[in-house]
């Protein structure tokens, strides 16, 4: 009794996930959303990198552009990249046009605005999908 109950589980939650190829999650930090999406973009990423950057500079501009060029090439490739990504998922999410987070895009086709857990907003599309195939 309880295999085919598995079996059952098993195909009904492949079959969710199957027909949701892309899942991005676009929210802050004041707005968590709970899930585990493809991509998570974080609006507020580039700001808190940079709040990091020039944390505690000398009032001396001269001192402080040498001190934020030292972290930066203190903090190499890693940095470089998480800077062009906060960057690139602003630009991603700006390019798809969303206006309000959190929001949970799907397949950047569907987007639910306000919905904070990821598996009831993929339930939500998938409905939807099936309404209007």
């Amino acid at each position: 009794m309880c295999l085919p109950l598995a079996i059952a589980l098993t195909a009904a939650l492949f079959a969710c996930t199957a027909t949701a190829a892309d899942v991005w999650i676009i929210t802050d930090r004041q707005h968590p959303v709970q899930g585990t999406p493809d991509r998570l973009i974080e609006l507020d990423a580039p700001m808190r990198i940079e709040a990091d950057l020039s944390a505690d500079l000398p009032s001396d501009s001269r001192q402080a552009a040498e001190l934020v060029q030292h972290r930066l090439k203190e903090g190499g490739h890693l940095l470089q990249q998480r800077l062009a990504g906060a960057y690139q998922g602003v630009a991603d999410a700006w390019s798809l046009g969303i206006t309000t987070i959190p929001a949970i895009v799907v397949d950047q086709r569907y987007v639910i605005y306000g919905d904070t857990n990821l598996d009831q907003a993929l339930t939500r599309v998938e409905q939807y999908r099936k309404e209007q195939p």
